[in-house]
């Protein structure tokens, strides 16, 4: 069996690589850090391109493909940082009316999560509720209108990324049709592949940072240290990669866990390795780096944290 990515899925790798750097490059990153609020033209450009109906069948007007090509899309946007919703718009392209096309944006709040957040822009049309308990287990899902939901402020690391945490609602109407437990799973592979895209462009600034930086009249990449930082930086970036790559493919939840933790692992602790090769510059907000870093301590929190996914592995290798 060939594992090797099809021409057609580095054509839709590369495109949406090329769509990104057009359209949010680091100046539209640096001033969406000022101004959060979503931007609704990139919202409906990126609905164009097929990125929200990607898996949707041709006949709904969707692309019509599978969960590793959401993967490859996903990567694209952790790696370039792309603010907003963008899992759950996704996910509910063929739920909610009017997502697929990007009119309108859809949050996804996960009950089961202690505190229930959900991430919050300034515009959002409607909130999806998510109840019931483990991601394998079954549960019901629920529609609000976020004006009717009571919320407090809850501060977030992430600056790219206001959160606000449930505090009560209104009885709200059931969303008949949805899997609640493939929601789930499909939410922490999609997270998983956008800190996949974060662990690797974290390496790809390292690298280019060591070569341009010199100390001592050579360039700081000649050092044995930082070759060693960068080089742990690569395998864990690779290591991540072929567990996302599986569990798209397969779409197992233990594999979807154990792909999920290994790229929370490989996101944060390459920004963290990114930020030590900047020496003291990566500390400063102009560095884009810490970027990088407040984004994966926040996904590596959402569907699925480093204890409950080692606890499921355990479990699952005991039993």
């Amino acid at each position: 069996m060939d594992f090797q990515l099809s021409p057609d899925q580095r054509a839709l790798r590369a495109g949406t690589r090329e769509l990104l750097t057009g359209r949010f490059d680091r100046d539209r990153l640096r001033a969406a850090v000022d101004d959060p609020a979503l931007d609704r033209a990139l919202w409906r450009e990126l609905a164009d391109a097929g990125f929200f109906a990607l898996r949707l069948p041709e006949a709904d007007g969707g692309v019509g493909l599978g969960l590793p090509e959401a993967a490859l899309v996903f990567e694209e946007a952790g790696r370039a940082l792309l603010p907003g919703p963008l899992v759950a718009g996704h996910l509910l392209a063929g739920a909610v009316d009017g997502v697929a096309a990007g009119e309108r944006i859809v949050a996804l709040c996960d009950e089961s999560a202690d505190p229930a957040l959900w991430e919050h822009p300034a515009d959002c049309d409607e909130l999806i509720f998510l109840e019931g308990g483990a991601p394998e287990r079954a549960g019901r899902a629920h529609r609000s209108a976020p004006a009717e939901v009571t919320r407090a402020p809850f501060a977030s690391v992430d600056p790219l990324t206001p959160l606000a945490r449930v505090t009560g609602r209104p009885r709200a109407i059931p969303c008949d049709g949805l899997d609640v437990p493939r929601l789930r799973r499909e939410a922490a592979l999609l997270t998983a592949a956008q800190q996949l895209g974060s662990a690797a462009r974290t390496v790809e600034m390292a690298v280019a940072h060591a070569r341009q930086r010199t100390q001592f009249g050579a360039p700081i990449g000649s050092f044995q240290a930082v070759k060693h930082l960068c080089a742990g930086m690569l395998v864990r970036a690779e290591l991540a990669r072929v567990a996302v790559y599986a569990a798209a493919v397969t779409g197992d939840a233990l594999d979807i866990t154990g792909a999920k933790l290994l790229a929370d692992e490989a996101a944060v602790h390459n920004a963290r390795d990114c930020l030590q090769v900047h020496g003291g510059m990566g500390f400063t907000w102009e560095a884009d780096v810490h970027l990088h870093l407040k984004r994966a301590w926040l996904r590596a929190e959402t569907w699925g944290g480093a204890r409950e996914a080692t606890e499921r592995l355990a479990d699952a290798l005991a039993g």
